[in-house]
């Protein structure tokens, strides 16, 4: 299949100026020959402009803009020509099914980065950056990404394996050798050796919660009593009136969900149904729900009415709650000139005004992003939980080696956890990778990348 010839448009459906259509494979110099009127190879990498004809019908598509690569320096690794056409439904799609009619195939969902994966043109870590930049909806995101792409979680995974290899060379050697007292090299130096390379594994796993949070965005729920603000926060948050604010209690029913940028982090903002006793059942349905999120919560947004002293329920609510809780005291423009509450009693917000938002949205970065928050760059991250699971995985073996030594195992026993080491790091960064794990890095790319 990845011989083929393949083609997609890789910009989104919609009107547009421009859209761009790609094709590569063994034949793609010959498949877009078919359908540019005045197509030439040479000179590489050169924008020329050609009408877009059908092969059978010979009718005219478009004028494009078009560039041709060789193999293997291309995105791909493969001969590849990128089409920019006018933008628009109609166009990019007549200009793919011209290319279709002409001997390609419909590219799958990012098939593209695989088949540059596949030739070598990026490993599997770069090949999810790109998905993740992609889908990237937060400066924080879009550095994480840019970070893992330019191999820098690559590297740290490739640091690891070759920590591992170095251990498992001083073993192998111990077991060419085993006429020479203790072996050539220090049992100290082994246990050492492997305690350093266990080490170095749990510091990488330990960015796990904060990664994977990165890329997914943060959960904060936002609670409180009903008729406090909640609604009306969620919609300055967001910047757009999602929610529907009435002065009517118990007017939210069930959770909403949108996503927003804090502090330029990611999160997934909930506007939940105030926490009371109700006789309505719809009501309560909504307050279950809401309790639902607030266990899965990262933050949770407490919201209290400025002004007023805080009720026994909701100071039991803040003392039961085990995440993070930024407590903030809505509707603070009602104040008026009167005396507010000090810095302890919660942070001052006016959904009406906007005041105090932008420091409840840095504030939640901190709380929820505390080690990334303070930080100008973004190390290595491990973001997804296939690179979690391995790196635990290779963790697990290096231990198993150690208690192996530990009870007197003859050595080459023991080395066996040390190669399934190296090959869970391996499975990381794509160097030996089966084709399920590849499917389901893939399944989630859009077409045409």
């Amino acid at each position: 299949m990845l011989s083929d010839v393949i083609a997609a448009i890789s910009t989104p459906p919609g009107r547009s100026g421009i859209a761009l259509v790609r094709v590569s494979g063994s034949g793609a110099h010959e498949a877009a020959a078919r359908v540019l009127a005045s197509f030439t190879v040479e000179p590489l990498r050169t924008a020329r402009l050609s009408p877009v004809t059908h092969p059978s019908t010979g009718e005219l598509l478009d004028e494009a803009l078009y560039l041709t690569y060789r193999a293997p320096a291309s995105y791909t690794g493969e001969d590849m020509v990128e089409l920019t056409t006018h933008g628009g439904l109609l166009v990019p799609a007549e200009v793919l099914g011209a290319l279709l009619a002409a001997g390609t195939r419909q590219a799958a969902p990012g098939e593209f980065t695989r088949r540059a994966v596949a030739n070598g043109k990026l490993d599997l870590l770069q090949a999810e950056a790109v998905a993740d930049l992609v889908d990237a909806t937060a400066p924080a995101q879009r550095r994480a990404a840019l970070q893992q792409f330019d191999r820098g979680l690559s590297g740290r995974i490739a640091a690891l394996r070759d920590q591992v290899l170095e251990l498992e060379a001083l073993v192998c050697y111990e077991i060419d050798f085993p006429e020479e007292d203790s072996g050539p090299v220090a049992p100290e130096r082994i246990a050492a050796a492997a305690a350093d390379a266990g080490k170095a594994i749990a510091a990488l796993i330990g960015t796990a919660a904060e990664g994977e949070r990165l890329r997914e965005g943060a959960l904060a729920v936002i609670a409180g009593r009903p008729n406090v603000g909640k609604s009306s926060l969620f919609n300055a948050l967001l910047g757009s009136q999602r929610a529907i604010v009435t002065h009517i209690p118990g007017t939210t029913r069930d959770a909403i969900e949108a996503p927003a940028s804090c502090g330029g982090f990611p999160f997934r903002l909930i506007d939940t149904a105030g926490l009371r006793e109700s006789e309505d059942v719809v009501e309560r349905l909504g307050v279950e729900v809401s309790r639902r999120y607030l266990s899965a919560a990262d933050v949770v947004i407490f919201c209290a009415e400025a002004g007023h002293e805080l009720a026994r329920e909701e100071r039991e609510f803040l003392d039961e709650v085990a995440v993070p809780v930024v407590l903030v005291r809505t509707k603070s423009d009602l104040l008026g000139d009167t005396a507010r509450p000090g810095a302890d009693s919660g942070m001052m917000v006016s959904a009406e005004t906007g005041d105090g938002i932008a420091r409840l949205r840095s504030a939640l970065a901190e709380h929820v992003f505390t080690g990334l928050a303070g930080r100008g760059d973004i190390g290595p991250l491990v973001t997804r939980e296939r690179h979690r699971v391995a790196l635990q995985r290779a963790q697990e073996e290096v231990s198993h080696f150690e208690q192996a030594r530990a009870e007197g195992l003859e050595t080459a026993v023991a080395a066996t956890h040390l190669r399934a080491a190296v090959a869970a790091l391996e499975d990381v960064i794509g160097l030996v990778s089966t084709e399920d794990v590849l499917e389901r890095v893939f399944e989630s790319f859009c077409v045409g990348k």
